[in-house]
């Protein structure tokens, strides 16, 4: 039997996941995204030496912290949240809302006040998981 508390894991497993999926893109990638460059309106190997090594280390920096909240989470939802401690499901929804609203800020910024195409519904998504995780969650 599906109860509401599986649900809830299950979303914030899920939401977890796409942390640390992007965490793990953004720590790997030997250059910007295709909608960075679309954003700029220019390639990669257009940039000059000096930018291409800032804007990988503030990709790293983004990668490094989305991969830490992801884990994170895993690790507060596999532990406390299982074992029924009540404040776990306000640490999880607390800490993924952060994280997922900051990250829809700046995929916001990029898609309104440049040519790029940054994936806003993987925030959007994300945020509403944590929702409905913390809503079922209450129950």
């Amino acid at each position: 039997m599906v109860t509401t508390a599986s649900v809830a894991t299950a979303c914030y497993l899920v939401a977890a996941l796409l942390s640390v999926i992007f965490g793990v893109v953004y720590l790997t990638r030997s250059k910007f995204m295709p909608y960075h460059g679309k954003a700029i309106g220019q390639e990669w190997d257009e940039l000059p030496a000096n930018l291409q090594v800032l804007l990988l280390a503030l990709m790293r920096a983004c990668g490094g912290g989305l991969l830490g909240v992801g884990l994170c989470l895993t690790i507060l939802v596999i532990i406390p949240f299982q074992s029924g401690a009540i404040w776990a499901m306000y640490a999880i929804s607390g800490i993924g809302l952060v994280a997922s609203l900051s990250t829809l800020y700046a995929t916001y910024l990029v898609k309104t006040k440049t040519p790029g195409t940054p994936p806003v519904g993987m925030s959007v998504l994300a945020i509403g998981l944590f929702f409905i995780g913390f809503l079922l969650s209450l129950l």
